[in-house]
Formats: structure tokens, sequence, C-alpha cells
């Protein structure tokens, strides 16, 4: 698996990340509807003087739902608590998380449909009634003591909002669905941060950075570091063309923003098995990935772009991998 165009992001380069990102929603590059239903959200909640409605933030990995969160709690002038639904495994972890909240605090709640369901029902009552029941004692003695909680904001960020509850889903008051970028806005992502890297970047650079990026803002900035560090070593210091095509050769993203795993895929898929249809397992054992890395990982960029689909059968390539290998399909091969 190639880390340069997986979307997902590890510790450290969460902190990396950090001190890219814009603090307040003027400065956020892209999402147009998003921004202004959010903008109109925020200023009427500043305006009451009451904390913002709970937010829901849908989208795949990458595109800035834990910085929206962050300029929601710098717009409402609140501290930001950051927690994730794999770290609440037990009701008896939210009631801690909670019982810590100052007015006006945002709770920031990544990957939110992993909650356990203890706390999930947990949490109901606290984004609703501003409270939670705590249990005191043990069998037939056990008492519930009412824990008032001040008026605070929930922001939840969800990869799979199918797998989201009903009843858990049915209380932000707003949903924000998160796209992905297009050449030109993530063009602007990168020579904002180029800026911020103090590094110099011309505007040919920056757009073929851009789209090899796959329409996600943090793959943008991670191929952006890898140019800096080819120009710096290799170039001349100036993050240019040359550089960036270098840069993104050695590191194995081609023209369309596929890595050696989606080209390993494709290749799999057409020399090996003529095309499809093949299984996902067969097709994860042939490019030595985990089945869930298949899946997960490459499979939707592959198939958003049209070089694969999916069958009842199976995975097929379409006319576009066999092209963009460079290979002739055989003609018996079925496109879509």
């Amino acid at each position: 698996m190639n880390e340069y165009t997986n979307s997902d992001a590890g510790d450290i380069e969460r902190a990396q990340e950090a001190a890219l990102r814009p603090k307040v929603l003027a400065e956020f590059v892209g999402q147009e509807v998003v921004r202004q239903q959010l903008s109109l959200v925020l200023e009427a909640a500043v305006r009451r003087d009451t904390p913002a409605d709970h937010v829901l933030l849908a989208g795949p990995p990458g595109l800035g739902k834990t910085t929206l969160a962050m300029i929601i709690a710098a717009e409402m002038n609140g501290a930001l608590r950051l927690t994730s639904g794999p770290a609440i495994q037990h009701a008896g972890d939210l009631a801690a998380v909670l019982s810590s909240l100052q007015g006006g605090d945002v709770l920031f709640i990544d990957e939110i449909h992993r909650l356990a369901r203890t706390a999930e029902e947990m949490l109901y009552l606290a984004m609703e009634d501003f409270r939670v029941d705590v249990m005191v004692g043990k069998g037939p003695g056990a008492t519930s003591i009412p824990l008032p909680l001040p008026p605070f904001t929930v922001v939840g960020a969800t990869t799979r909002a199918g797998m989201l509850p009903a009843p858990l889903r049915d209380r932000f008051g707003y949903t924000a669905q998160l796209d992905f970028y297009s050449v030109p806005e993530l063009a602007t992502i990168v020579e904002r941060n180029a800026i911020k890297l103090d590094a110099e970047l011309t505007s040919e650079a920056a757009s073929e950075i851009a789209s090899r990026s796959r329409g996600t803002p943090r793959i943008a900035n991670r191929l952006l570091r890898r140019v800096q560090d080819w120009a710096q070593v290799r170039g001349s210091g100036i993050l240019d063309i040359e550089a960036a095509m270098s840069a993104l050769e050695v590191f194995e993203v081609d023209e369309k923003g596929l890595d050696r795993l989606d080209r390993a895929i494709l290749d799999a898929l057409c020399t090996r098995f003529n095309g499809g249809p093949a299984g996902l397992s067969t097709l994860a054992v042939s490019v030595g990935e985990e089945k869930d890395t298949v899946e997960v990982v490459a499979e939707p960029y592959l198939v958003r772009e049209g070089f694969i689909v999916r069958t009842p059968r199976g995975r097929m390539a379409t006319d576009l991998a066999w092209k963009h290998l460079g290979l002739t399909p055989p003609d018996a091969t079925l496109f879509f």
C-alpha cells in the first residue's frame, strides 16, 4: 500500500497537518455549500449568544472534517475537546468526557459511528437535555442520579453515515456532506500551504500536485511535502514543475493519481483475470494485500474514476483501465 495516496492519517501526520489547517471559516477553501450553510448556523448562534446546534460532518477521509470542527470551536470562542468513537467503549468513558465540559465547549467525536451502544444511549440524553444519568450502587439498591451539563455543541465526524443509528443522526441540528475537491481548489490549498512551509512553489507545480491528489486535501498536503523534500535534496530548492513530476515519479504516483496498489489491482484484473470478473478476496490475494485494504483504500477511487466496476459476479476492469495500462483488451471483454 502506498502511504502517499492513502487518505487516512497517522499521529505524526496529524501533527504536521495542524500547522497547515485554516483557523477560521473564511480561510477554508472548497466545500462552498457547506461553508455557506455552516456560516449561517454559527453566526445565528453567536447573535443569540447560545452554543451552536450539534453538527454532523460526513464524507470520505481527508476532506477537512477535523479542520471544520476546530473552526467551529474557534468561531464560537469555545474550547475544543477531541475524542473518537473507538476510544469510548463504555458509558463511563463518555460520562468522564462530558462531565469535564464547560459551557460553550465543542466536543468533537471522530468516527462517531463506532461508538459503543451504551455510550450512544448516554449521548442521546446529553445532546438533547444536557444531562447524564449516573448509576450509583449495584443490584436492587442501585439509583440513578441526574448530572446536569452546561450547554455545549457536539460535532460528530463519520466516514460511514449510513452506519449511524437514526436516533443519533436525528439529534444533529445540521448535517454536512463533504464532497471531493476540484483541481483548482486543491491547487489553491497547495499554494497557500507552500507559503506556510516557506517553500517557493510555481503555479504549474501546484496544478500538477493537485491533479494527482485524488480530490483530497490531505493527500495534496502530503504530496506537497514530498515535492519539497525532492526539491531540497535533489533539485534547486524551488518547487517547479520538474521537481513535482520527478518527486511524484519517485513516490510512484502517476498522472491519474494512481499508486502502486491501484496499478497492481488493475494489472491483476487485466492480465491475470482477463478483465474480470474477479472476487474481492481473490483480487486481494493476487496483489498481496488484505481484503479490507483493497476494498476501503483502493477500490473507492478506482470505481469513482471509472477504472473498475463492481458487478454481482465480482470486479471488472473497464476500457479506461486497459488504456491506462497501455494494454489492448480482448474482444470478448464487456465494458460498462
